[in-house]
């Protein structure tokens, strides 16, 4: 055989083995299982009592002291906080997982001379899980020696450890709960509390839910390179128009924290709620949009909001004894003078039926308000019960009484944003509260049965596939409840 045809066999071999090698490995590409990658926690909630003995002794005749909710933070029950807007990373593959709150609460009590020698507050509470399970609580921390007078500040100083014992976090997807997860005080979390509790002290166990990102597969293939716009893009500017009207706005008002803790809690047993497009935002209700006009030249202002809340407890006999509806708020300012106005039917504790059309609520002071980016906005407003807001109510409150604080804006430029809603993340497909209850130190129990000596995985992965077992509920996690919280009247002040 001749060199030449010797070398064109030669060379077919080659041609055929490369194609056989590229089909194989086509194969191989084909049947590899997706991996998911690192995303972004984005909405959800943490709810915590911190620890109970410590609110009560705030609050007592010791202490004489209170607590105030800060940035959105709610409670639930009255004596668990409910933080919100959760954000962070989750990485399936080792369950890590780093969730922040916004919301917080401070407490401030044994008052002498005309200030508070006890000050604590609480923020940005963080839950962070690494790979392997351990878990502690971190929080940005502002604490006063009862001693010294001195204010000493933490940023994301570690509160707590946190057991996640018989509990795996990796491949989770949806919505992940977890609750009654034991909390046991660290050192810098007994020096945040002026060392009223030791390291190693039990905690109020705290639950937890946020919406973690869908999975999403990892690819080898280089991305394609985006092609660069030849248009820049523009941020609108957001200049109030000279015209007066308006066509949107939002109205943010949680009405009285001890109110809402007495509609649901043990006295009362009710519920609210919302319609005509009001929503709830953890800490207050919101009624949007809005209509109405403003003057910039005097600072006059007319607007109405839409949507009802309805609030109904003390059921006896096939009725209930509260049965308030409080629907379409509206906000006046004139000469620095504001008023909340609001639509009021129903029955209240003491027996009355009102039906009140455009009755004055409460009143707060408006001067500062100026508009700003499009808008008009009004933050955490100071706002007194009005005569009118003491007869809606049924005498519960007395008129001065310190309302909620209430927060509006509106749109005078048909671009600008209204501030967002606190982001509560996605209910959980089934309750996840439980009358049976357990000691702190009690790990988190599985809603559908105990988890194996080696852990409850979230969700496992089979011939490429994600398998999410009986116990995932909503594409995470459910875990169950264990504890209940009693609620204070309506008259409760703290």
């Amino acid at each position: 055989m001749s060199l030449s045809r010797r070398f064109c066999r030669f060379r077919r071999l080659v041609a055929t083995l490369v194609a056989v090698l590229a089909a194989l490995s086509a194969v191989g590409l084909a049947s590899a299982p997706a991996v998911a990658a690192e995303g972004k926690v984005s909405g959800g909630r943490l709810d915590w009592g911190i620890k109970q003995s410590f609110l009560t002794y705030v609050t007592g005749p010791i202490a004489k002291g209170s607590w105030a909710l800060t940035g959105g933070a709610a409670t639930v029950g009255g004596s668990t906080f409910r933080f919100h807007s959760a954000n962070g990373v989750y990485d399936p593959a080792t369950g890590a997982l780093t969730a922040a709150f916004s919301g917080g609460v401070r407490f401030t009590g044994h008052q002498e001379n005309g200030a508070n020698a006890l000050g604590l507050s609480l923020g940005r509470l963080t839950f962070r899980a690494v790979p392997g399970g351990a878990a502690g609580l971190y929080a940005d921390v502002s604490s006063k020696s009862k001693e010294t007078g001195q204010v000493s500040t933490a940023g994301q100083a570690k509160l707590a450890d946190l057991s996640l014992a018989g509990v795996d976090l990796r491949g989770a997807a949806g919505t992940l709960n977890l609750a009654n997860v034991p909390a046991t005080l660290t050192d810098a979390g007994a020096k945040a509390f002026g060392n009223f509790y030791q390291a190693g002290t039990a905690l109020d166990p705290l639950s937890l839910a946020v919406n973690l990102p869908a999975a999403q597969p990892t690819s080898s293939a280089p991305s394609p390179s985006a092609t660069p716009s030849a248009v820049p893009t523009v941020a609108p500017t957001a200049q109030a128009p000279a015209k007066t009207g308006f066509g949107n706005g939002a109205l943010d008002w949680g009405v009285r924290r001890t109110f809402r803790d007495y509609v649901t809690g043990t006295i009362a047993q009710g519920r609210w709620e919302l319609g005509d497009g009001a929503a709830d935002g953890g800490a207050f209700f919101r009624w949007t949009p809005a209509k109405g006009s403003y003057d910039p030249a005097t600072g006059a202002l007319t607007a109405g909001f839409t949507g009802t809340v309805r609030f109904t407890g003390l059921h006896s006999g096939g009725s209930y004894g509260l049965d308030l509806t409080l629907a379409n708020p509206g906000v006046t300012v004139a000469d620095g003078r504001g008023r909340l106005l609001a639509d009021v039917s129903g029955r209240t504790p003491d027996g009355a039926t009102r039906q009140l059309t455009g009755v004055e609520l409460a009143t707060f002071d408006a001067a500062g308000l100026q508009p700003e980016g499009g808008l008009l906005k009004a933050v955490e407003l100071p706002l007194k019960l009005a005569d009118g807001g003491a007869e809606a109510f049924g005498g519960l409150y007395p008129a001065g009484t310190e309302m909620d604080p209430l927060s509006f804006a509106v749109a005078l430029d048909p671009a600008a944003a209204l501030p967002p809603l606190p982001d509560l993340g996605s209910a959980p497909a089934a309750p996840v509260t439980s009358a049976a209850p357990v000691t702190p130190a009690a790990a988190p129990v599985a809603s559908a049965g105990s988890s194996s000596s080696g852990g409850f995985p979230v969700a496992a992965v089979a011939g490429g596939a994600v398998l999410v077992p009986v116990l995932a509920v909503s594409g995470g996690l459910l875990v169950r409840r264990r504890r209940a919280a009693a609620a204070p009247g309506p008259d409760h002040t703290a």
